[in-house]
C-alpha cells in the first residue's frame, strides 16, 4: 500500500514538474486521462482470453484437489493405524508422508506460477493493442500526458470529464477487433508428482 502511494506521489511531482516545465517555455501543456478498468473491460478478445485461461486453470485446480485429497487420505490412513505401528514403521511414514506434503507444496507453486505466466502470455496481445492506441491517441492529439484515472496507485483523485478520453481509446479498440493470441495452451498438467499410498 505504502509503495502505490509513494508511486502516486512521484507520478504526481513529475507531471506538476514537467507541466512547471512546458508552461515556463509558454506551451500549455495537454494532459488527458483514461479510465484503464473500463478500457480492459470492454477490450476487444478480453471474454475470450479470461474464458481461454479459466478453462486452463480449472484442469490444474482438478489437478491439485485430487493431490490434496489423496495426500489428506494418507494422512488420516496413517493417523487411524499408527497406534499399532513400531516406531520404526511410524518414522517412516511420516518421513513418507513429510516427502509428499512437501512435493504437493512444490506443485501447487509450481502451477501458481504457470498460471500467473499463462494469464500474462493471453493477457499481453491486449494490452499492447491498447497501448499501441492510446499512444496513438496522444501522438495524433498532441497531449502532453494521459494520465490513468482507473490506476490502483490513485494518480487522478479529481478531473474534469471533458478530459476523459477513454471512450474514444474504447471506439478505436472495437474498431481494431480482437487481437490474435499468439500464445500456446499451457501443457496438459502433469501428475507425477501425485502422492501414492
Amino acid at each position: 500500500m505504502r509503495s502505490s502511494v509513494r508511486v502516486a506521489t512521484a507520478v504526481v511531482a513529475l507531471t506538476i514538474s514537467m507541466a512547471g516545465l512546458l508552461a515556463a517555455q509558454g506551451i500549455a501543456p495537454k494532459i488527458v486521462y483514461v479510465n484503464s478498468q473500463k478500457i480492459i473491460a470492454q477490450a476487444p478478445g478480453r471474454a475470450d482470453a479470461e474464458a481461454q485461461f479459466q478453462k486452463e486453470m480449472d484442469q490444474y485446480k482438478a489437478q491439485v484437489q485430487h493431490m490434496g485429497d489423496t495426500l489428506q487420505s494418507q494422512i488420516a490412513d496413517y493417523q487411524k493405524n499408527q497406534a499399532t505401528m513400531t516406531p520404526a514403521a511410524r518414522t517412516a511414514r511420516e518421513k513418507d508422508l513429510n516427502g509428499k506434503r512437501q512435493a504437493y507444496q512444490q506443485r501447487v507453486q509450481e502451477l501458481e506460477q504457470t498460471a500467473q505466466q499463462r494469464e500474462a502470455e493471453l493477457v499481453r496481445p491486449i494490452m499492447e493493442q491498447i497501448n499501441k492506441i492510446i499512444e496513438q491517441l496522444r501522438s495524433e492529439n498532441g497531449y502532453s500526458f494521459i494520465l490513468d484515472a482507473g490506476s490502483q496507485a490513485g494518480v487522478v483523485v479529481a478531473a474534469d470529464s471533458s478530459l476523459d478520453v477513454t471512450d474514444q481509446v474504447i471506439k478505436r479498440l472495437l474498431a481494431a477487433g480482437p487481437v490474435a493470441t499468439k500464445a500456446a495452451p499451457m501443457a496438459a498438467p502433469s501428475s507425477t508428482t501425485t502422492p501414492r499410498s
